[in-house]
């Protein structure tokens, strides 16, 4: 069944295996978004996906149809986790030992690149932060990245710019080098 149909099952006849499937479908998507926003703090990427889905699921009478149910979902994660960061002002240092250990779950087994990413992230501003997650490690346009934050086009496409121009300064840094 495509999207629609599966919304439709949940929101009119409360299908909880319709959602099941939605679930199933995009659950591995907004954990990588929110493990990336959250820099690779698992438990607290755990919290915020069951958190959206959640919301996700109370509110699916909500879903106009107006852009796909994954623009809508991934706006949910982003909203759950723009509330999570007003409401916990207190941050953590990226150097922490709670930090360090996400990194090998987060990027792979190579600790020491897995620290040079959490790091290279940890510099950007959360919206630039939120940008090039989105457009580079879930691969989304411009477009669905508006859709997604909320943001005007041009804003992403500022927001971009400024994250890869900091991201690439840092790595090259920091030792690596385009070959």
């Amino acid at each position: 069944m495509n999207d629609i149909t599966l919304v439709t099952q949940v929101a009119v006849f409360g299908n909880r295996r319709a959602f099941d499937s939605l679930l199933r479908k995009y659950q591995s998507q907004v954990r990588r978004f929110l493990l990336s926003l959250t820099l690779g703090d698992g438990q607290l990427a755990d919290d915020l996906a069951q958190d959206t889905f959640i919301k996700a699921y109370t509110n699916i009478g909500k879903f106009r149809g107006l852009s796909s149910f994954s623009t809508w979902i991934m706006r949910i994660a982003y909203n759950v986790h723009y509330d999570y960061l007003r409401s916990h002002h207190a941050t953590e240092d990226v150097d922490a030992p709670s930090v360090a250990a996400h990194t090998t779950e987060s990027f792979g087994t190579d600790a020491a690149l897995s620290m040079d990413i959490i790091k290279a992230l940890a510099i950007l501003k959360p919206e630039e932060r939120t940008c090039i997650t989105l457009q580079l490690i879930d691969g989304q346009p411009i477009e669905k990245i508006a859709d997604i934050t909320g943001m005007p086009r041009n804003t992403v496409k500022s927001h971009l710019f400024r994250g890869k121009e900091k991201l690439t300064k840092y790595l090259k840094q920091n030792g690596y080098e385009r070959r």
